[in-house]
């Protein structure tokens, strides 16, 4: 089962579509991400962009813990079904889903600059795709001048292939799964 953790929507269960087209990130993993991410002032009143947000669970518990709005990408019909229920049942006002490719909506003029991107894309996913999904978010206008981006791989993944806009700000291990961190350049 999956749930928001804490916020004003702590408790709530999420629906996980049958099936290997999501893998939720555990409760650990997302406890102590944002443990780190409320500690760093990251989700006070921020933009969220979720990316791969599969049931949502990564931006929906942002908008729990105080950030303002939340822009959750999926493309698998079946999940993005799953998803405008889990956000429609979570009932937290800033949360809007795009039915669509990760990389066909990035290609889009971006509606705001994110804060803080979430992007947890499937571990299968091959590095050099992750790395056009961070060229797009760099070029695009996705990236407020002072943002956090989290990439979550699996523990044996390379690290992602920053673009010169980010740097790296370390990583963290939890099982078999890795966080990644970067920042805009000051």
């Amino acid at each position: 089962m999956t749930r928001l953790i804490a916020g004003t929507a702590g408790g709530t269960r999420l629906i996980t579509p049958a099936g290997r087209d999501t893998r939720p990130t555990s409760d650990r993993v997302r406890e102590a991400l944002f443990s780190r991410l409320e500690s760093g002032g990251w989700l006070d009143g921020s933009v969220v962009l979720d990316l791969y947000a599969g049931t949502g669970a990564l931006g929906l518990e942002a908008l729990s813990r105080g950030a303002r709005s939340a822009l959750l990408v999926e493309q698998a019909p079946h999940v993005v079904k799953a998803l405008r229920a889990n956000v429609s049942t979570a009932g937290l006002p800033g949360a809007r889903v795009v039915a669509d490719s990760v990389e066909r909506a990035l290609a889009r003029p971006a509606p705001e600059p994110a804060d803080l991107v979430l992007a947890d894309p499937p571990y299968p996913l091959p590095d050099d795709a992750v790395a056009r999904v961070l060229r797009l978010l760099a070029d695009g206008g996705w990236l407020a001048d002072d943002a956090l981006v989290v990439v979550e791989r699996a523990n044996r993944s390379t690290r992602p292939a920053w673009p010169d806009v980010l740097h790296d700000d370390g990583d963290k291990q939890y099982g078999t799964t890795r966080l990644w961190f970067a920042r805009t350049r000051p």
